[in-house]
């Protein structure tokens, strides 16, 4: 009789397993929305972790809420922070992850509520109601996903909840009311993600790779994150994992460690009166000015301005 062995979910070999199991099919990258007879467009909540919540993308379009805890994002090759409240439109294909900060064992109840739609769904309604045309520039602008901020992220939270709450008529009432928030939401409410040129190239096993790396990488870029350690969690050489993950995501891994640790400083730096060098350490950084410098390029101020500007 065979023996059950444990493995760590955290170690090498855990990572190594889960791996396995999504390539042999058990998870697939492509996610597949199922069609409601009911319902024009799907809505749904889920708890976190699940085993929907990962790197993922599907032709649908989706409305993404986010209902309690903190964390980091990823949509295309763009990275952030969330908190309860973040709202975001992710266009069709588009690839996306919610990692929420969670301690050992816990589980977020009801974390997420999604709204899922076919795009040709609303080319056939706009064919019919002219007034959605509307709703096609949104749409359009969704390609590098749209994440909406202020008083349009709170609007759009109360719709998103109202059409969970409701049926029939009064369901897709509260949908067309969302459509109009985001639809008319001033710029300064919008955060535009993913670059304009951000082309992966996604099969189903550069997903399930990407996967275990963002998980290796989001719970570890405090501290010391390795490529070589990266490519071993996956069984590649370091060149060999190179091309794959720059092929698959559109991005360099030291450039996805880079700007996670960039994301992690922007939100203590919002937050916190953490002085300025204690964050460039606890975020990942070596050193001060090579903190300084990276924060500079890739967002286009110093640190200090920065929280400056955000915290008046």
């Amino acid at each position: 009789m065979a023996t059950a062995v444990s493995v760590d979910a955290g170690s090498p070999e855990g990572a190594a397993a889960r791996l396995a199991e999504r390539l042999l099919g058990m998870q697939a990258n492509r996610e597949v929305i199922p069609t409601d007879p009911n319902h024009s467009v799907r809505w749904h909540e889920h708890d976190y972790p699940s085993p929907i919540a990962r790197w993922n993308y599907h032709p649908e379009y989706e409305i993404h809420l986010i209902r309690k805890g903190t964390g980091k994002f990823i949509v295309g090759d763009h990275i952030g922070t969330f908190e309860a409240g973040h709202v975001a439109l992710i266009g069709s294909g588009l690839p996306h992850d919610w990692v929420s900060d969670l301690q050992p064992g816990e589980v977020l109840e009801r974390r997420d509520a999604v709204i899922q739609f076919d795009g040709k769904w609303i080319q056939q309604c706009a064919a019919l109601i002219p007034e959605l045309a509307e709703v096609h520039l949104l749409l359009d602008q969704s390609s590098r996903g749209i994440q909406f901020l202020g008083q349009t992220a709170q609007n759009a939270a109360a719709s998103i909840e109202a059409m969970g709450k409701s049926d029939g008529l009064s369901r897709l009432r509260h949908l067309f009311e969302l459509f109009a928030v985001l639809a008319h939401a001033p710029l300064e409410d919008r955060l535009y993600l993913a670059d304009e040129w951000f082309r992966p190239q996604l099969d189903r096993q550069a997903a399930a790779v990407v996967d275990i790396i963002l998980e290796y990488v989001f719970n570890n870029h405090a501290g010391d994150v390795r490529m070589s350690e990266a490519a071993s969690l996956v069984g590649m050489s370091e060149p060999t994992f190179s091309k794959y993950f720059k092929r698959a995501t559109g991005q360099n891994f030291s450039d996805l460690v880079r700007k996670l640790r960039l994301a992690h400083a922007r939100r203590l730096l919002e937050a916190t009166d953490t002085p300025i060098s204690t964050i460039c350490y606890e975020v990942g950084f070596s050193n001060l000015s090579n903190f300084n410098r990276h924060f500079l390029n890739d967002l286009g101020e110093t640190p200090r301005s920065y929280r400056q500007r955000v915290q008046k």
